[in-house]
């Protein structure tokens, strides 16, 4: 099995940062591409930020700039710096991954649980 658990989102208020962290853990061989979804009240769930196993790197329009993937991958993490953040970024915040397993070495996408992340103007 293979998990995925974040951590790091809380309340700020506009103009702040918060640092996402996302850690994959369990029958895992290797990873491809990470990438941070967030999905607003009300609203469909969007891609926010997508990095590579290259370390190639994607930004929804409305972040770039603002935010930065990075991924750590001995540790298989990904994280999401988010710098300036507007009330409008308030959403669950989740990650994403494209496992190879250990066990079937077969390509596998997992979710985390999401992370609540609330900006107060």
């Amino acid at each position: 099995q293979v998990q995925l658990v974040e951590s790091g989102g809380g309340l700020v208020q506009a103009g702040g940062s918060l640092r996402l962290s996302c850690v994959a853990s369990g029958s895992i061989l290797s990873i491809n591409n990470m990438a941070w979804y967030r999905q607003a009240p009300g609203k469909q769930r969007e891609l926010v930020a997508l990095i590579t196993r290259g370390r190639s790197t994607n930004y929804a329009d409305s972040v770039k700039g603002r935010f930065t993937i990075s991924r750590d991958s001995a540790k298989n993490t990904v994280y999401l710096q988010m710098n300036s953040l507007k009330p409008e970024d308030t959403a669950v915040y989740s990650c994403n991954a494209d496992v190879i397993r250990r066990d079937t070495w077969k390509s596998l996408t997992y979710w985390g649980q999401g992370t609540q992340v609330t900006v107060s103007s």
